[in-house]
């Protein structure tokens, strides 16, 4: 089992966990309840990235888990101070926390950390920089498997701010993994060839009449320079490379519409069509608690702090 006492990278699970992950999700969802946890289990919620979802979904996952929360803010932290992250980390163990779960810009924050063999608290990723974002694929991965019951031979387009986006890149390699056809769509400058190996860069007015799926991401300003900062121009963006009305048009009867979300309506997709039948938009974030619920699970398995069946 690739399971373990962390949950950092979700390729690193074999199809088997993935999908044992996704029936554990949707019995969660369909109303299945947690075993009871052996004793008071801690958990710390760090997001040095702002987040709304992402951090709500978590917080209610481990409610809805029994787990004790302490939401910490790292702009009042010791690490204003110049206290490293691990040390961070050590202190809280020190005190008695058990799982932190953690949003940071730098990409593969937990590369170091994860091989401390002093550092026994459970590292959960819940975004890396423009690195990971395993939480949010696994969910994108239930609604698309509760939408259509299966993986193999769908075909997929992710569309818009591909280079900086750590969905694209965890999303992108999982599809193919489960037997889905990627296709890229956006501006050629936020193409990056190591994403090659997952998927075809099309324009996206060729890639609508033959999807399933259609996944739009934000631009993210807060990653680009300053100049192109200045020179995003949001309309003219929306007219070469948003999901517009017009282009929805051309998608094929069943096709679906995904956002990892926050939607920047008028820019990426549409405001229409972010709410309108084709949309999984809020599902996907419905999703999201009982996908994140299940990966906390294995991970409280794992350390032998929740009861058996």
């Amino acid at each position: 089992m690739t399971f373990s006492k962390d949950f950092l990278d979700l390729s690193r699970c074999s199809k088997e966990e993935i999908h044992e992950l996704l029936d554990l999700a949707a019995a969660y969802r369909d109303g299945q309840q947690p075993t009871a946890l052996k004793r008071d289990v801690t958990v710390a919620n760090l997001f040095f990235e702002n987040s709304t979802r992402t951090v709500t979904s978590f917080q209610m996952a481990e409610h809805r888990l029994g787990l004790s929360r302490f939401n910490i803010n790292p702009q009042t932290s010791s690490m204003k101070k110049g206290e490293s992250m691990g040390d961070t980390l050590k202190t809280l163990q020190a005190i008695g926390l058990d799982l932190a779960v953690i949003r940071h810009s730098q990409t593969a924050w937990y590369k170091q950390l994860e091989k401390d063999p002093k550092l026994a608290i459970s590292l959960i990723n819940a975004g890396d920089g423009a690195g990971l974002h395993p939480s949010q694929t696994l969910l994108d991965l239930l609604t698309i498997r509760t939408e259509f019951g299966h993986f193999e031979g769908l075909k997929i387009v992710i569309a818009g701010d591909i280079a900086h986006s750590r969905v694209a890149k965890s999303d992108a390699r999982l599809f193919k993994e489960l037997g889905m056809q990627v296709y890229f769509a956006g501006p050629e400058e936020w193409w990056e060839d190591d994403l090659a190996e997952f998927g075809e860069f099309l324009p996206l007015d060729d890639c609508l009449a033959k999807v399933d799926v259609v996944i739009c991401l934000r631009v993210q300003l807060e990653r680009l320079n300053d100049q192109s900062v200045a020179s995003f121009a949001p309309a003219d963006y929306f007219h070469q490379y948003g999901l517009t009305e017009e282009r929805a048009a051309k998608m094929k009867p069943g096709a679906i519409i995904m956002h990892p979300a926050p939607v920047n309506r008028g820019v990426e997709i549409a405001s229409d069509l972010v709410d309108g039948p084709r949309s999984r938009i809020f599902t996907q974030m419905h999703n999201g608690v009982f996908a994140r619920m299940a990966l906390l699970t294995k991970v409280l398995q794992f350390r032998g702090l929740m009861e058996e069946k």
